[in-house]
């Protein structure tokens, strides 16, 4: 049997770090993705929100290097819990428990900051030894497809 789930998406709020019992790193994050095969009544984009978790050493970087509105992409498996709440209902929390997390943000970017995904052409780009670029001249036939 296999139990593999990949998901790209944004978190929705800040990664949360704490300890387990034995101090254990566990970070929890909530990460939206868009379910490309459910629409809405009027043909808009559904959303899923997956509650995510990651332990060890990564989770303390992952804590470190994302915050809301970070894109991520995680790999792991999904798991269940259950547990009965103070007013004795049983609660079932579906979640993804993370063996990896990779980040697709540029590094240093923060989306919530004006972040632009376009690269800005610096001085650097724009200039070669002997001078500009120029225009480059490419033919049908210099393609491979």
């Amino acid at each position: 049997m296999l139990n593999r789930i990949v998901l790209v998406g944004r978190l929705t709020r800040d990664p949360e770090l704490r300890s387990t019992t034995n101090g254990t790193p566990v970070v929890s994050f909530t990460l939206a993705s868009d379910d490309t095969y459910r629409k809405g009544p009027n043909g808009e984009k559904q959303t899923i929100f997956m509650n995510c978790s990651m332990f060890g050493n990564r989770a303390e970087t992952v804590q470190r290097y994302t915050h809301k509105g970070s894109l991520v992409a995680v790999e792991g498996r999904l798991t269940q819990r259950k547990y009965t709440n103070k007013q004795n209902v049983q609660i079932t929390l579906t979640e993804i428990n993370c063996d990896n997390v990779e980040f697709l943000d540029p590094k240093g970017s923060h989306p919530a900051e004006g972040y632009s995904p376009e690269v800005q052409p610096s001085e650097d780009m724009s200039q070669t030894e002997g001078g500009s670029l120029g225009a480059i001249d490419v033919s049908d036939d210099d393609l491979p497809f």
